[in-house]
């Protein structure tokens, strides 16, 4: 059966009206209907528009992506990674580098899709507050950007570690969740061990750096970060940091297994991968074992991917609940 039009429920309308009383001002009765109609009309509009508006509000979403010690903004390209967060929505907004006084932005063509994925370049080797300022310098031109819409933050290693201390230090707004790769959130026995290798005190210490080489040239220059990724101790970042109230967000901790199943990768032992062995995040970090070794791999698009779509799907449920 046909739906009658506006038109057409008006007309039948104004033919039923003489027979249901004779005495009616059809006129008015006629304005009365046609005001009905466009009030109806308008807010189904308004309905729909606020439909569309919340819908947008709900799906939209800006990626940083932040990497770790001895790497680049150049580790999310070269894994792979962005080409699968591209081909599932996400597309590329744009890169920041970190310049000696300041930043420096350049726009890429997905700044204003849906959602964009933005990746920083620090300097890898710099102590955590250091990489921390900048990279909370390199937040604001983001949340400029943006400033309604829901961050995620991913870091890979240290990246890890600047992410969280950016939530703790920069009073970061809009922040939904942390996402961390392989980042070393207790510590690793490795920094340790390269903090002995290059200690040059002692009276044959100058040897150490005349026959070391490039690798121990590196190494030495990256001390003030090493002693921030070596196990907490007291007077140490990770152990003041570890102790900080965290925000009330999401957290998802990709812990690494080795070739033997085992977590843990050849340079993080996995609970220090885990945020829930930070004291301040117990048993908030919703934990995914991915086989692989420390540096990041093209596996790792789809695990982000996978884990982007459960965020958005655990906020449909806590809209659906609200409502």
């Amino acid at each position: 059966m046909r739906c009658k039009s506006d038109q057409e429920l008006l007309n039948v309308t104004l033919i039923m009206t003489p027979v249901m009383n004779p005495k009616c001002d059809y006129d008015k009765i006629a304005n009365v209907v046609v005001r009905f109609f466009e009030m109806r009309n308008f807010l189904f509009s308004l309905f729909f528009i606020g439909l569309s508006c919340f819908s947008f509000t709900v799906k939209a979403d800006v990626l940083v992506l932040i990497h770790g010690y001895l790497a680049s903004a150049e580790s999310w390209e070269v894994s792979g990674i962005n080409n699968i967060l591209n081909a599932n929505g996400w597309k590329r907004g744009g890169l920041i580098t970190s310049m000696p006084a300041s930043s420096q932005f350049y726009q890429a063509p997905g700044k204003d899709a849906e959602n964009k994925v933005y990746v920083v370049d620090l300097p890898a080797d710099a102590p955590i507050v250091i990489q921390t300022d900048q990279f909370l310098a390199m937040m604001q031109t983001i949340q400029q950007l943006h400033p309604d819409e829901p961050v995620i933050l991913l870091g890979h290693s240290a990246g890890g570690v600047v992410a969280r201390m950016a939530l703790i230090r920069g009073n970061l707004q809009n922040v939904k969740a942390l996402i961390t790769i392989a980042s070393p959130h207790i510590g690793t026995t490795r920094a340790n061990e390269a903090l002995s290798a290059t200690d040059e005190s002692g009276m044959f210490g100058f040897a150490k750096s005349f026959f070391g080489g490039r690798g121990y040239d590196t190494l030495r220059q990256s001390r003030g970060l090493l002693f921030d990724l070596a196990h907490p101790a007291p007077g140490s970042l990770l152990y003041w940091l570890n102790a900080q109230q965290h925000p009330d967000i999401n957290y998802i901790s990709v812990v690494r297994l080795n070739r033997v199943g085992f977590a843990g990768d050849e340079l993080v032992p996995g609970y220090s991968q885990d945020m829930n062995n930070v004291p301040s995040i117990h048993g908030s970090s919703h934990t995914v074992m991915t086989p692989a070794g420390h540096t990041l791999v093209t596996q790792d698009g789809s695990t982000i991917v996978e884990i982007l779509n459960g965020l958005n799907e655990s906020d449909t449920d806590d809209t659906e609940s609200v409502s």
